[in-house]
């Protein structure tokens, strides 16, 4: 098992930055493929980005290509999730979460594991 711990969210001004962290729990955090997701308010949960367990593969919603960037430390036991020019419509509760069932997953439902989220807020 991998226990996921979110931090460095808060509130920006749009078209500022922010960088999220997930720290995980145990010594087989290579062992897991990194995801982020976020929910925002009366809306379902939607895939951000993932990263495999070496951080060779990469994958992004298209709602932030360009703008947000995933990256790990393995010898930290973290993934970081990079966020640029943030706009109002990134405002959610931003969870970590980990898979060992595919390579950078897109779907939630490839997740075993997941953080209790971290509120960002873009405002105008």
């Amino acid at each position: 098992q991998v226990q996921l711990v979110e931090s460095g969210g808060g509130l920006v001004q749009a078209g500022g930055s922010l960088r999220l962290s997930c720290a995980a729990s145990g010594r087989t955090f290579s062992t897991y493929n990194m995801g982020w997701f976020r929910q925002a308010p009366g809306k379902e949960r939607e895939f951000v980005a993932a990263i495999s367990r070496y951080g060779r593969i990469t994958n992004y919603a298209d709602s932030v290509k360009g703008r947000f960037t995933i990256t790990r430390d393995n010898a930290k036991n973290v993934v970081y999730l990079q966020m640029n020019t943030l706009k109002p419509e990134d405002t959610a509760i931003y969870y970590c979460a980990a898979s060992s069932s595919a390579v950078a997953p897109m779907s939630g439902s490839q997740y075993a594991y997941w953080g209790q989220g971290t509120q960002v807020t873009v405002s105008l």
